[in-house]
């Protein structure tokens, strides 16, 4: 169900695009829904969306941004890409399936205006076990995957995602990366010699292993990029941030989508009293 060039690609690259991944409507209702929505402060609350940045002038993110509304619901297992995530994280028939095939452990839509950036990180070197990328015995096994959706075109001075093909595997840092990692002044991914630029068109996706060197160009153009990201691993995995999805978008997912929100509720032994 995945094609034979996304799997090479991917192996090769640490990445693909998947071009028209989301339909016309698909991001219309998205972005009605974000145009509705107020910029509170980082770190305040509007609902259950959180208002945050990662200290860097990076932009602005709503995180747990399924919770947003129907059309974030129906990213959580899309079939543009639901089969290759499966296939990327792997674990299919081991443990590691106990109970369910992924988990999200991060997700949220990213708001990027003119000057702000995300600099350099990840990478193969040095190893983190989150970000790791494997392949062995005829599967991936892949710490974290993620998913970024366009909402906007995002082409040359938008702030377009970058990456350095085949930094998953690498065994060496790159040498100038100090110059491009995240900074509180916004360092970007521009200049760095061996990064490309990954432009999309509204409804367009690229699935990415986390382990590869990634960041963003610096947004040049006037208006606002909008993409949504979200990062799979293995159903065993725990929130990044310590959110918990609400009971209310527990009670409305489909059974596979809240399997992968929530793969094992937590249960909670209530004391047992001493009969008289």
């Amino acid at each position: 169900m995945v094609p034979d060039i996304d799997t090479y690609l991917f192996d090769l690259r640490g990445y693909v695009i998947l071009r028209g991944a989301l339909s016309a409507d698909e991001v219309g209702r998205m972005n009605a829904i974000l145009d509705e929505l107020p910029r509170v402060e980082p770190g305040e609350w509007y609902g259950h969306l959180h208002a945050h940045t990662y200290g860097t002038k990076d932009g602005y993110n709503y995180q747990q941004i399924y919770e947003a509304g129907e059309p974030f619901e129906e990213l959580i297992d899309h079939p543009s890409w639901i089969e290759h995530i499966k296939l990327f994280v792997g674990g299919e028939g081991t443990f590691d399936y106990h109970h369910g095939p992924l988990f999200i452990d991060e997700c949220f839509a990213n708001f990027r205006a003119p000057g702000e950036a995300i600099g350099l990180h990840s990478g193969g070197h040095p190893p983190i076990h989150r970000n790791q990328f494997r392949y062995h015995s005829g599967r991936f096994m892949c710490g974290q995957v993620n998913v970024l959706m366009a909402l906007t075109d995002i082409g040359a001075g938008d702030g377009a995602t970058m990456v350095i093909p085949g930094s998953h595997k690498s065994n060496f840092a790159h040498p100038h990366a100090a110059e491009h990692r995240m900074k509180p002044e916004g360092a970007t991914v521009e200049g760095t010699e061996g990064a490309v630029e990954v432009h999309l068109q509204a409804g367009d996706a690229v699935i990415f292993v986390d382990g590869i060197s990634h960041g963003s160009a610096r947004r040049a153009n006037a208006g606002e990029r909008r993409i949504v990201v979200q990062r799979y691993g293995p159903s065993w995995g725990n929130f990044r941030h310590g959110y918990a999805p609400s009971p209310q978008l527990l009670q409305r997912l489909t059974p596979a989508r809240r399997q992968i929100v929530q793969p094992q509720p937590l249960l909670v032994r209530e004391p047992q009293r001493k009969q008289d």
